[in-house]
């Protein structure tokens, strides 16, 4: 089978400048799993590299739609997967990068054909968790008891999703998942996952954050709002845009928007790692406060060679 190369692991591990250096060291081309960094102008709250950081490698599924459109996993592996045959007609190597780990696994293991999304049903959902905060995970498991332990109460994406599942074809999305099983093997994929010491990570995150501030990530947020992307829309609720929004809405001062932004960029590194150590064909590299991109790199190619 084809081979396909996957890098994983939680925000601001260095993901992006390691798989950087793996590319040029494998003739690969990047194709981006960050269901953030698919929006055009998301761009300083989602780390995207600059033309310089990339060094001509070629990056796939970056700004690839506006911030007011709407876009599925679904269509995220499709096009995945329409990227990875081409990298393949060139006898490159695709190297899957990033942290969402929902797309990761559709694409490494398959997708259940669920029904399309029923964005009215969705929108009325996120009314119903605007008015109370809480409200959609409290559903799902009188619902769907079993799914919604796999869930974290703050993972609104998944916890509407199964909600909608439910509404549109009436049994439990725990299961469906069981019948389908996500047992497909369209490649043969290597897993690596980037890890760090918790306490460095954290360090890292909020360096990153003060950084993300002095490049105009205020500035950012004000520009998407004044192009009418309101900060409800799916997009617009990614770390850095939510938390900012209240400050350029009155509701709050700066200081309390960058510090729900670290505080939240820390919760959601927890969880990716919750997520990814649930599989068991993730070979895991920690790395050290001072190793460098390309070290890394090199000490991946040992593993994958």
């Amino acid at each position: 089978m084809p081979s396909v190369l996957c890098l994983v692991g939680p925000t601001a591990v260095g993901k992006s400048h390691v798989a950087v250096a793996l590319a040029q060291r494998l003739n690969a081309e990047i194709i981006n799993a960050d269901s953030r960094q698919v929006f055009r102008g998301l761009d300083i709250a989602t780390c995207k590299l600059s033309a310089e950081e990339r060094a001509g490698v070629p990056h796939h599924l970056l700004d690839i739609v506006d911030p007011g459109e709407r876009f599925s996993v679904g269509q995220y592996r499709r096009l995945a997967m329409e990227r990875i045959a081409r990298i393949h007609a060139k006898g490159k190597l695709p190297l899957v990068v990033g942290g969402t780990g929902l797309y990761v696994k559709a694409l490494v293991h398959g997708l259940w054909d669920g029904p399309q999304p029923d964005w009215p049903f969705r929108d009325h959902l996120l009314t119903l968790e605007r008015e109370h905060e809480g409200t959609l995970h409290q559903e799902l498991a009188r619902k769907d008891p079993r799914l919604a332990a796999r869930i974290h109460p703050r993972d609104e994406v998944r916890t509407i999703r199964a909600l909608e599942v439910m509404h549109v074809c009436h049994q439990p999305l725990s299961t469906i998942h069981e019948q389908h099983g996500f047992r497909e093997v369209p490649f043969q994929a290597t897993m690596i996952g980037l890890t760090r010491e918790r306490s460095a990570l954290y360090r890292r995150i909020e360096n990153r954050v003060d950084r993300q501030m002095a490049q105009g990530l205020v500035e950012e947020v004000r520009g998407l709002m004044q192009r009418n992307y309101p900060a409800d829309l799916p997009a617009m609720t990614g770390l850095g845009y939510r938390q900012l929004a209240g400050y350029l809405t009155g509701q709050e001062s700066i200081t309390e928007g960058v510090r729900r932004l670290k505080r939240d960029t820390r919760r959601y590194a927890k969880r990716q790692m919750t997520w990814f150590r649930k599989d068991p064909t993730i070979v895991w590299k920690s790395i050290d406060a001072h190793e460098t991109a390309d070290a890394v790199a090199d000490d991946i190619m040992n593993t994958v060679h």
